[in-house]
C-alpha cells in the first residue's frame, strides 16, 4: 500500500452526514493552528515555547483526528469518535514520543469541552477547551492526586487558527 492510498483511505472531507449535528462539538477545529504552550513539570519547572496543531476529518467524517506539536515535548495524536450510544466521545491519545496513550470521554459542558479520564497512574485527568473563539481556544490539562478535590495544572496552550 503507498502512502496515498492511506491518506485516501484514512482522510474525509466533511462529517458523516448520520451524525452530523453530534460532530459540531469538535469541527470547529478542523484545520491548522498554533499555539503558545506553558508545560509544568513535577520538579516545579516550566517549559514554554511555540507548537502547531493539525484537526481533520478522518474514518468517512466519523471521527476527527489531530496531531499536536510542541518541539522536544511531544508529537502526538488525538483519534475523537462520537458515540451516539452514551451521547459522547471517546477521546483517544497517542504520544510514542513519550510512550503515554491515555482514554477520555469528552463532553460540552457549559461553553466549554471537558474530557475526562484517568493516566497510567490511575490518577483523575481533565483536559478542556475554554475561551472557544473561531480563531482562538486555550487548552488546559490537569491532573488530581485526591480523587477530584483539587486540580494540579499540567500543560497550558493558547492557540490561535493559522493563516
Amino acid at each position: 500500500m503507498t502512502a496515498d492510498t492511506f491518506i485516501e483511505a484514512l482522510s474525509s472531507t466533511a462529517a458523516a452526514a448520520d451524525r452530523a449535528d453530534k460532530m459540531k462539538l469538535y469541527a470547529w477545529l478542523i484545520g491548522r493552528w498554533t499555539m503558545d504552550a506553558t508545560v509544568y513539570r513535577d520538579d516545579g519547572t516550566q517549559h514554554q515555547g511555540p507548537g502547531k496543531i493539525y484537526f481533520a476529518w478522518v474514518l468517512e467524517g466519523r471521527a476527527i483526528q489531530d496531531v499536536w506539536i510542541l518541539p522536544g515535548v511531544f508529537y502526538g495524536t488525538t483519534l475523537r469518535v462520537y458515540d451516539p450510544g452514551i451521547d459522547a466521545w471517546h477521546i483517544l491519545w497517542s504520544d510514542p514520543m513519550r510512550q503515554v496513550c491515555t482514554r477520555q470521554i469528552g463532553r460540552a459542558q457549559g461553553d466549554d469541552i471537558v474530557q475526562l479520564g484517568k493516566n497510567d497512574a490511575g490518577e483523575p485527568v481533565r483536559w478542556s477547551f475554554t475561551a472557544i473563539k473561531p480563531d482562538s481556544f486555550r487548552w488546559t490539562g490537569e491532573r488530581s492526586r485526591d480523587n477530584g478535590n483539587t486540580w494540579q495544572m499540567q500543560a497550558e496552550f493558547n492557540a490561535r487558527r493559522a493563516q
